[in-house]
């Protein structure tokens, strides 16, 4: 692993016995200070995803969604604490559209992220679930000043949501965003958080909150019902792993899309990758391809696991790989539809601690504020229904309690069943394009987290376009444009390439240190003791 920062004097990584990274300062030191308090790697993880939703409320709320990946010192276990559509979701219901709604009541699910939070304390942690909230109800409570990236995120979405219900009143002051170092309170968000503390989040399922949110839904157009909420549950499952070299990268399984950076790993090996040196067009061409094709599959073929019409194994068949590598032209780029497999604005945080314990989390309400609603209390709910798809017969199709496509994928990379990393590349379907170029940048070119965060990113953008950071090298530019991408090149402001943390474990031995990195294209923050 190389240590020193290679582009452009990019940030140093952090190097500690424990350590935490996320996508906002005040958020990574709350989870410092859960460690300090004699929590472990989830009660800093909790601590950081409690007070994200506070300090980063452009990309995350209390109802939202979240996914988790813990390795416990022995084992790596899986959570997925995403939710369903209500039971009034029919496709009846949507009778008459041809795609799902992009905001308001018709793209909340149950939100699923207060199940996971609670699942996690109680199997994992060791501080008081109540204590996990400290710094956030602080910050609601007293306020914090908002950062010039968070300001521009708040900005931005007013045109697209101000009409949705309780959004204007719960998140602009006098009919605008707060602006950078300007300081934002809600005691009403601070009051929510204390009642899921208190409660142990069963006020957010059962209770007071639950009641209030479904009253809210009456009277402003959505549908859920009490017993939407109560039949809510988060899921432990096993993860997804896939061997690439000598490490495996593990992901949550469907309805998570992490399976889709698994296959396009394996189309990038079966593909020989490593014949073009780094930063190459060559190489980038090859990822793209790869990721097109990978995405065409996941689109057509990944649901929730109950509703797919083919198998996992068969999706990450390796003659099934090699067979779509074998379409790849190397020197021109192409267009992919899915194969036949069948044998007949999200945060992410991890935090890692001296008992060797490391922890991948992801929680998100999508699209930034998600779908704009707002219930009393600042539950800002997601829109991750959005994602449903109303073909009929498509395994994806919404239905009454189905979970939807999702594009949050916490990631983990073992080595001979040791942990190695935990990391994340949050931001849409950036999450597991992201997620391959950071794997290829660690294993194949031996860079530190931090480095692999700072390296120039490419992208697949939600139209299907092929875009790049500025920092790309131009050559390479001119070269994939020679090959026929049309590529755009983003400004060097743009947030659309995603935000990456990581930690990794410094050496092999599982008490040794960490070494972590947080992205500059955020106010991201890797801190450690």
């Amino acid at each position: 692993m190389i240590i020193s920062p290679p582009f452009g004097g990019g940030r140093a990584p952090v190097l500690a016995r424990n350590a935490v990274a996320s996508s906002q300062p005040l958020a990574t030191q709350a989870g410092i200070e859960a460690l300090q308090n004699g929590g472990n790697a989830v009660d800093a993880a909790l601590a950081t995803a409690i007070t994200l939703t506070v300090v980063e409320p452009t990309m995350n709320g209390i109802g939202g969604d979240g996914f988790a990946l813990i390795w416990d010192g022995q084992q790596l276990h899986g959570l997925n604490a995403s939710g369903r559509a209500p039971a009034a979701w029919t496709p009846e219901y949507f009778a008459g559209k041809t795609v799902m709604d992009p905001i308001g009541w018709n793209t909340v699910t149950v939100p699923g992220m207060i199940s996971g939070w609670v699942e996690l304390s109680q199997k994992f942690g060791k501080l008081p679930f109540a204590q996990l909230f400290k710094r956030a109800i602080d910050y609601a409570t007293n306020g914090f000043p908002v950062s010039p990236v968070i300001a521009r995120q708040w900005r931005e979405a007013i045109p697209i949501l101000k009409a949705q219900p309780g959004f204007a009143s719960s998140f602009l002051i006098d009919g605008k965003a707060p602006t950078a170092g300007q300081i934002w309170r809600y005691p009403e968000q601070a009051k929510t958080l204390q009642a899921i503390a208190d409660s142990h989040g069963a006020s957010f399922y059962t209770g007071e909150l639950a009641k209030s949110m479904v009253t809210f839904a009456e009277q402003t157009g959505g549908c859920f019902t009490l017993a939407d909420f109560a039949n809510h549950k988060a899921e432990w499952v096993k993860p997804l792993a896939f061997d690439y070299g000598e490490f495996t990268l593990h992901e949550i399984p469907p309805n998570g899309s992490g399976i889709a950076a698994q296959m396009a790993l394996g189309i990038l090996q079966a593909a020989n990758v490593k014949q073009y040196p780094a930063n190459s067009a060559g190489r980038i061409h090859l990822q793209v391809e790869a990721m097109r094709m990978a995405f065409a599959d996941a689109y057509a073929y990944v649901s929730e696991c109950s509703t797919m019409n083919t198998t996992i194994s068969e999706l990450l068949d390796r003659n099934y790989l090699a067979s779509r590598a074998e379409l790849i032209n190397h020197q021109q780029a192409g267009s992919y539809g899915p194969g036949d497999p069948h044998a007949g604005g999200t945060v992410y945080l991890c935090a890692a601690d001296t008992s060797g314990m490391m922890i991948s989390y992801i929680q998100s309400n999508f699209k930034g504020f998600g779908s704009g609603v707002v219930a009393p209390g600042g539950i800002a709910f997601h829109n991750r229904g959005m994602s449903f798809n109303l073909e009929s017969g498509h395994p994806n199709q919404v239905s009454p309690g189905k979970r939807p496509f999702h594009t949050i994928l916490p990631a983990f990379l073992t080595k001979g069943n040791k942990p190695t990393m935990a990391f994340g590349v949050m931001g849409g379907n950036m999450q597991p394009q992201g997620q391959i170029q950071f794997v290829m940048r660690f294993i194949d070119e031996y860079l530190n987290p931090q480095a692999c965060s700072d390296a120039p990113r490419w992208r697949i953008d939600d139209l299907g376009k092929l875009t790049v950071e500025a920092s790309m090298p131009t050559a390479t530019v001119d070269e994939l444009r020679a090959m026929g991408h049309e590529v755009t090149v983003m400004p060097v402001n743009s947030l659309d390439f995603g935000s990456a943390q990581a930690i990794a474990l410094l050496g092999e031995d599982i008490t040794s240190a960490y070494i972590a990195g947080s992205d500059h294209r955020r106010d991201g923050l890797a801190a450690g003791f």
